[in-house]
């Protein structure tokens, strides 16, 4: 039985080398056998070069017009730096076809990938940014290739890869889906091709997504293995994900561009060019050679002959007089909608950069619609002229025997056309009834709007614009990261213009990032603010961002009125807004961050049943006033830091700026206060979160309320420490704390108690001494209090608290009486597990082991009854660290990686540090002194990140310097230093993954 699988050959070989010879082609071996064809490496002694001659030697007829098809297609890709070019074609005297490529003797992806391995990241990347390139010029000109996969990318003598054979599957002899013919190499092909879907561009972009794969790991996603039926991979294709490429140590942003360009459903793919554009991305974002992809570009439509430059004609997209900044995503992101919707509408407040990324947009969509048009309708306010405007702008006249609108009508379908509508929000239902009736009109037209709203048609794609990426000026920038921000960017840029030379400087970078941040990354303000390094230091202005409004103007000359100063640019949109919208706008300015809809109805709802919040929010995020997010099911909103400014000066100006910040000020109360009491349960980490997304306003309550209301702020600290502690924010908790019992009467009241102990806590988690002598003082005043009082939560948390300062003073025994008196006084879990769990650290300092180990498990097992887990991570590190000192290393791993998964849960990275210290002693006690160094310096950074020692409790700092020594001892200097090197550089989720793979 004959098994080879390219039957349909004849055994042709030495007569079509004998041939190749008559015509030229010397020496002639074969190099490599596809479905129809073989392909020769020969001499063409002519031109002393050596050349690949790939002939026709299949006899069906279908297989002779696939070669010739793969001949025309190559043929018209010719001259494209990543394609493999064809340099002749011809017949045997035998009436074999062929056709002559170039050499390349480096061979192909997938010779390199056996040979050698894995690519490195920067090679896999300029790899995928070229083939991108390939195949979008290939699409572009109607070429699907069918079959991309490394062993068709060859490896020129210049460094460049090169896409080949266009069309050679094999098609005679192949594998028959339910619906047809299967061509394609199935390790490599998309699932819906598989399922007898024809092939497509999305499939080729399948392709080489998976050929991304193989070179990062070296294997194909999918490859057959061993003794698995042909129909067993192909099912595996078609219906199990991609493997992870994190289990390969690749990253997360790589990973999952990967995953999008071979997802199952070919829609959810990008195309080539975005594909491309994304590898761009990640070779920016990983500080890598950004690399060019070669495009096919259109003919230009210039008449022979012509002389002189030619004059733009009438709503042509404007040249760029300054250079385009970030938006990278957001051009894909428009790229993509255009592709599938005829209706694209650009969002987004005032200043934000609507216009500037339309046109942009435009100008890179010319390769589809080379006569692009812009209609400027910002300045039109009578909707009646609309279509007079619209056809002015593009040049139209008006003609006696025929209306206006059927001019524009004829104009606009005469071929493919995209047409700008840029500031439609002025009459934004005109605008409407005019793009619906056009595109109904003109098959081939897409709109692309720009506006303050949505247009609100069938079959409109919105995108909302965002502010340009700003940094978060809490942590210190570094010159390399700023650079990341599109904002920091724009600065600079626009900087540079103003004055020249100007560059971001380690001297200047903390200010300028401050300076964008103020300005919310508007693109707009920052190039006003830019614009006045003219006069000013960047210091001087930012000094002067208190006001704005009047330092950022004087903008552009040739800019439309609204958008020469900020002020004017925000009076349009409130301009724009009903009196209803107006009103709630000022009213919501009392919030600082995001908020929830239902404090927005209770804090800005007003007195009266005719006032729908609901409605009014969405009005406003129509209408680009407001942001709208939504993450894990929850929905917030909030005001760009420059609209509540203006906001807040309007609520003034109303007379119940008062009022509305005492509405404020009792619902944030209320809401801290529900999640105190509901705080040691299982719903703890619900309100972990809740709170994280609530802290800017809970700061804004707590600010005002210290100086109105020093009770309130007293009573809102009080039950905000239990979160500020969880997370690790010891600084922040001890201010509101410290600050709120200074202003508030000194008065014997639970509150007063649990504010300070809350402070002597975060106190002694400092671990500084002046920080354990503050809290020994504060825990002395507790005391003082509630030898006042009969309340037993109040006794318990005192009984903690003086018990804690005696532990951290050595005096053990005292501290096991007050630690004993706290569980005897109270059912408050809070106490009872604090108490328990630190009545064990005093037995273990007293050397007895065996029962701290005892009172430790208690309160763990106090805790998960309850469900609670910051407790119980607590608990969980003092177990472990226990059942090591009981020589039982397996079982305190297990404990202390438990505690550590807690500790990511309700980030808390200050105790995710003491993890991390003690199961480096646990590692070394294993006899991995590397891991253990690892280990060590990453807990060091985290907790000196908090302000904090990892080492949390100073008796236990021996098994720290222990495990050091003998780690020293054990690696020597250098491999010691590379270690803590390497543990030093790992953040939060790193160190969590590291420690947990072990």
């Amino acid at each position: 039985m004959n098994s080879d699988p390219f039957e349909t050959q004849r055994d042709v070989r030495p007569a079509v080398v004998t041939e190749l010879r008559v015509v030229g082609f010397d020496d002639a071996e074969e190099i490599g056998r596809g479905g129809f064809g073989i392909v020769y490496r020969c001499t063409q002694v002519a031109l002393d070069r050596t050349i690949a001659v790939k002939v026709l030697t299949a006899e069906l007829d279908e297989n002779r017009e696939r070669f010739l098809r793969e001949q025309r297609a190559m043929g018209r890709l010719t001259g494209h730096p990543n394609i493999v070019g064809v340099m002749q074609v011809g017949e045997t005297e035998g009436g074999y076809p062929y056709l002559v490529m170039p050499y390349h003797r480096k061979g192909s992806l997938h010779e390199r990938i056996k040979r050698l391995g894995v690519l490195p990241l920067d090679e896999v990347l300029r790899l995928g940014v070229k083939m991108a390139g390939a195949l979008e010029s290939a699409h572009r000109l109607g070429i699907v290739h069918r079959d991309v996969k490394p062993g068709n990318i060859l490896l020129t003598d210049y460094g460049e890869p090169a896409l080949s054979d266009f069309g050679i599957a094999h098609i005679a002899g192949g594998f028959r889906t339910a619906t047809g013919t299967f061509t394609g190499s199935p390790a490599f092909t998309a699932p819906e091709i598989l399922s007898g879907d024809p092939p497509s561009a999305a499939s080729d972009v399948y392709g080489l997504a998976a050929t991304l794969f193989a070179a990062l790991t070296g294997h194909a996603a999918y490859e057959r293995r061993s003794g698995e039926q042909v129909v067993a991979q192909f099912l595996r294709i078609a219906s199990e994900p991609v493997p992870d490429l994190r289990e390969s140590g690749i990253s997360d942003d790589v990973s999952t561009l990967v995953e999008k360009a071979m997802a199952r459903d070919p829609v959810e793919r990008p195309s080539a060019h975005m594909l491309g554009e994304e590898l761009r991305q990640l070779q920016a974002r990983h500080e890598l050679p950004v690399d060019d992809m070669a495009l096919h570009a259109p003919p230009h439509s210039d008449q022979p002959g012509s002389r002189g430059p030619a004059r733009r004609p009438a709503g042509s997209l404007p040249p760029n007089l300054t250079s385009f900044v970030g938006r990278r995503a957001e051009l894909l992101e428009v790229e993509r909608l255009l592709s599938t919707s005829r209706l694209v509408t650009l969002t987004g407040v005032g200043g934000v950069g609507k216009t500037r990324l339309a046109v942009r947009a435009a100008a890179e969509a010319s390769a589809d619609f080379p006569d692009a048009r812009l209609v400027e309708l910002g300045e039109l306010r009578d909707a009646s002229m609309l279509v007079e405007i619209v056809a002015a702008d593009l040049g139209l006249r008006d003609e006696s025997a025929r209306s206006l609108r059927d001019v524009l009508v004829d104009f606009l379908c005469l071929r493919p056309r995209l047409l700008v509508l840029d500031n439609c929000e002025q009459m934004v239902n005109a605008a409407a009834e005019l793009a619906e009736s056009l595109l109904r009109e003109c098959p081939e037209l897409r709109i692309l709007a720009t506006s303050r709203e949505r247009l609100g048609i069938d079959g409109e794609s919105v995108l909302q614009l965002t502010p340009l990426t700003v940094p978060d000026t809490d942590d210190e920038p570094t010159l390399r990261g700023l650079a990341e921000y599109d904002a920091v960017a724009l600065f600079t840029e626009r900087a540079a213009t103003a004055v020249p030379g100007f560059q971001l400087t380690e001297n200047n970078k903390t200010t300028i990032a401050r300076i964008c941040t103020r300005l919310d990354g508007l693109a707009l303000a920052i190039e006003l603010a830019a614009a006045r390094l003219r006069t000013m230091s960047p210091e001087q202005i930012l000094e002067r961002l208190a006001d704005r409004y009047t330092l950022l103007t004087r903008g552009s000359r040739t800019a439309p009125t609204r958008q020469q100063t900020l002020s004017w640019s925000i009076d349009w949109s409130y301009e724009l807004c009903t009196p209803a919208e107006q009103e709630m706008w000022a009213r919501l300015s009392v919030f600082a961050g995001s908020f929830e809809l239902e404090a927005a109805e209770d804090i800005c709802g007003g007195d009266g049943p005719d006032v729908d919040v609901d409605d009014l929010l969405a009005s406003l995020v129509d209408k680009s006033i407001l942001i709208r997010t939504e993450s894990n099911g929850q929905v917030r909103f909030r005001l760009l830091e420059t609209l509540r400014d203006y906001a807040q000066e309007k609520l003034r100006q109303t007379g119940e700026y008062s009022e509305i910040r005492l509405r404020h000020l009792d619902w944030y109360r209320r809401l801290v206060n529900d999640a105190a009491t509901d705080w040691f349960s299982v719903h703890q980490v619900d309100w972990i979160r809740r709170l994280r997304r609530e802290g800017a306003n809970l700061r804004e309550a707590w600010e005002f309320s210290l100086t109105d209301a020093p009770e309130i702020a007293l009573e809102i600290a009080a039950a905000f420490y239990p979160f500020g502690i969880a997370r690790g924010a010891l600084t922040e908790t001890r201010r509101w704390l410290d600050r709120a019992l200074a202003a508030a009467k000194a008065e014997p009241t639970t509150v007063r108690v649990k504010a300070l102990y809350g402070a002597a806590l975060a106190a002694n988690l400092h671990g500084l001494p002046g920080d354990i002598q503050a809290g020994a003082a504060l825990a002395a005043d507790a005391e003082r209090l509630v030898q006042h009082m009969s309340d037993p939560i109040a006794q318990g948390l005192t009984a903690v608290a003086v018990g804690y300062a005696a532990l951290l003073s050595g005096e053990y025994q005292r501290a096991r009486a007050h630690f004993e008196k706290a569980v005897a006084a109270t059912d408050d879990p809070t106490a009872r597990a604090a108490a328990m769990t630190l009545m064990g650290w005093a037995l273990e300092f007293q050397g007895d082991v065996g029962r701290a180990l005892v009172w430790q498990e208690k309160a763990l097992t106090l805790t998960k009854s309850l469900g609670e887990s910051v407790y119980s991570s607590w608990a969980l590190w003092s177990v472990g660290i226990g059942w090591w000192r009981q020589g039982k290393p397996e079982r305190a791993e297990q404990l202390l990686k438990e505690s550590l998964q807690l500790t990511r849960l309700v980030d808390d990275p200050r105790h995710g540090a003491a993890c991390l210290e003690a199961l480096a002693w646990v590692t070394r006690a294993k006899d991995e002194p590397k891991r253990a160094v690892v280990l060590m310096a990453a807990a060091d950074t985290l907790g000196g990140a908090q302000g904090a020692s990892p080492v949390i409790l100073p008796d236990l700092a021996v098994f720290h310097d222990e495990c050091e020594r003998q780690a020293r001892e054990a690696l020597g200097h250098k491999e010691f230093e590379a270690a803590r090197r390497d543990g030093h550089s790992m953040q939060f989720d790193e160190a969590v993954a590291f420690a947990l793979s072990g």
